[in-house]
């Protein structure tokens, strides 16, 4: 299942990206926000990489001003590999190589028709289970739990 998640800065571009995902018959959660009413883009962020974490979700797709904010928030959480993508070979790279399981946009970034165009990419690119990369995503898991520790 696909979670999305947004704060206001990212809510005008969230709702292109759900109906291009309605569109096309993908089911998603939504974790909000519901208005352009300012909102603190790190409780979107939390909410969405729960559900990854919980196994509701396995990929999710956050959106804020210019995608940074939200990322950084998301990047905090145990598990979660979010990417911000602003064109399409990013986030082809993010999923082939990093396995990232969230894709980060800057809804004051992108027009829709380009973010659209990134989120197909996202979700039809899948991790390649490369050695080389498969060592680097276990170094990463590794800086996660000697955090934690």
């Amino acid at each position: 299942m696909l979670a999305l998640g947004c704060d206001h800065g990212g809510y005008a571009l969230m709702q292109e990206v759900k109906a291009h995902l309605e569109q096309q018959g993908i089911a998603y959660l939504d974790f909000g926000c519901s208005s352009p009413d300012s909102v603190d883009y790190p409780d979107y962020a939390v909410k969405l990489g729960k559900s990854i974490q919980d196994g509701c979700s396995n990929l999710g797709i956050l959106i804020c001003g210019t995608g940074i904010g939200i990322s950084i928030a998301a990047n905090k959480m145990t598990g979660i590999r979010a990417a911000l993508c602003s064109d399409c070979f990013s986030a082809q790279a993010a999923r082939e190589h990093n396995d990232a399981n969230v894709l980060v946009m800057g809804g004051r970034v992108l027009g829709p028709g380009l973010a659209c165009k990134i989120v197909d990419t996202f979700l039809q690119s899948s991790f390649s289970g490369d050695e080389r990369h498969v060592r680097r995503i276990e170094k990463i898991t590794e800086i996660e739990q000697q955090e934690e520790a």
